[in-house]
C-alpha cells in the first residue's frame, strides 16, 4: 500500500503520478490519499490488518509520524514492546521524502529528492535489503505517541506551534520561515521563569529547564541543507537522548547554537546544559502547561510527558 499526502510540500501531482507508475511497476500496489489529519495512521492500520506486505507512505514527517504510528498501534490496539521480532506481523515500510525538512528520510540515508529516493527503495525493495529502527515513544495523560526522530518541551514547541499557525493561514514551512518564526519568538520568550524538572530511574533530578529536546537520531533537524546536531550522539540503534537548556539568555544561548550548527560529532559544552545519552526512560514534568512537539507536531501544552525508547520497533527498506 502506498499512502500518498497529496499536500504535501515539495511535490506535485506530475511527482507523485510519475512514483505510483514506478511503484506500480515493481509490485502489486493499492495507493490511497491522506485526507485528513490522523488519516494517515488509520490506512497504515488497516494495511497492517489486511496482511500487507510493505507500507509506503509519501510525505513529509507528519505524515510519515502518523504511517509509523498506525503501523505499531493496529487495529484493536497493541503496543511494540512485546514483541522480540519487529518483522512479527507488521510490514516493511518505505518512505518517500515529500515535505519541507524530511529529516527521517535523511536520517536514514536517502535522497531528499523524492524521485532520486524512489529509485533507492525500489532497489532495496528487489534486494530484500532492510534496516531495524527503534523509536522513541511519548506518554502523557493515558494517551502515546511513538516519533521517528524528535520530541520537544518548551521553546522550540512553541516554535513549532507558531509555524503550524502560519501554515493554517496557507503558508509554506520553508527553512527560512522556521529561522524567522524562532528569531521573533525568541524575543517574546519567558527567559526568567523555567519551568521543567527532569527525572527518571537512575538519572539525577534537573531542576529549572526552559527547553528539553528529545532525539531518537541524528541530526534533529536540518536549515536548508545544513544538519542540526544538539545530541549528535543519538541514533536509532540506542536509547534516547536529551539536551535541556536552563537558561535562555542570548550569552548561553549563542554558543549553543553556533556549535550544533557545525559540529558533528562533539558534545555541546556548558553548566547550563542537562544532556543524557542512550536512556530507556525519562520524565519532565512542568510546573505549568508547556508546549510539546512530536516529529515535528504541535501536540499542545502538557505538564508532565514521560519518555521510552523501543528497540527494534520497525524494519525499514532503505
Amino acid at each position: 500500500m502506498l499512502l500518498v499526502n497529496p499536500k504535501a510540500t515539495t511535490t506535485n501531482a506530475r511527482t507523485r503520478d510519475v512514483l505510483i507508475r514506478a511503484f506500480g511497476a515493481a509490485v502489486e500496489l493499492a495507493v490511497e490519499e491522506t485526507r485528513y489529519r490522523g488519516h494517515a495512521a488509520r490506512l497504515a492500520a488497516t494495511a497492517r490488518a489486511k496482511g500487507y506486505d510493505v507500507v509506503a507512505v509519501l510525505g513529509g514527517d507528519g505524515t510519515i509520524n502518523e504511517t509509523v504510528n498506525g503501523l505499531l498501534n493496529p487495529v484493536g490496539g497493541g503496543d511494540a514492546r512485546h514483541l522480540a521480532d519487529p518483522s512479527s506481523g507488521r510490514p516493511w515500510l518505505v518512505v518517500i521524502p515529500g515535505g519541507s525538512a524530511n529529516v527521517f528520510a535523511r536520517a536514514l540515508g536517502l535522497p531528499n529528492d523524492p524521485v532520486e529516493s524512489t529509485g533507492v527503495v525500489l532497489e532495496a525493495l528487489r534486494e530484500g535489503r532492510r534496516r531495524t529502527v527503534g523509536l522513541g515513544q511519548a506518554l502523557w495523560e493515558g494517551q502515546s505517541r511513538y516519533f521517528t526522530f524528535c520530541s520537544g518541551m518548551g521553546y522550540d514547541a512553541e516554535v513549532v506551534r507558531a509555524v503550524e499557525g502560519l501554515r493554517g493561514s496557507g503558508r509554506k514551512a520553508t527553512p527560512a520561515r522556521y529561522v524567522n518564526t524562532a528569531l521573533r519568538h525568541y524575543l517574546a520568550t519567558d527567559k526568567r521563569h523555567p519551568a521543567m524538572t527532569l527525572t527518571g530511574p537512575g538519572i539525577p533530578r534537573a531542576r529549572g529547564l526552559f527547553m528539553a529536546i528529545i532525539s531518537n537520531t541524528s541530526p534533529w533537524t536540518y536549515v536548508g541543507p545544513r544538519p542540526v546536531r544538539p545530541t549528535p550522539w543519538a541514533s536509532f540503534e540506542t536509547g534516547l537522548d536529551l539536551l535541556g537548556l536552563r537558561r535562555m539568555g542570548a550569552l548561553a544561548l549563542a554558543p549553543v547554537i553556533r556549535h550544533i550548527l557545525t559540529e558533528s560529532d562533539a558534545l555541546p559544552s556548558g553548566r547550563h546544559l542537562v544532556q543524557l545519552h542512550d536512556e530507556a526512560e525519562f520524565t519532565l514534568t512542568a510546573d505549568r502547561p508547556v508546549a510539546f512537539q512530536l516529529d515535528g507536531d504541535y501536540l499542545g501544552e502538557r505538564e508532565t510527558v514521560t519518555f521510552r525508547s523501543t528497540p527494534n520497533a520497525l524494519q525499514v527498506l532503505v
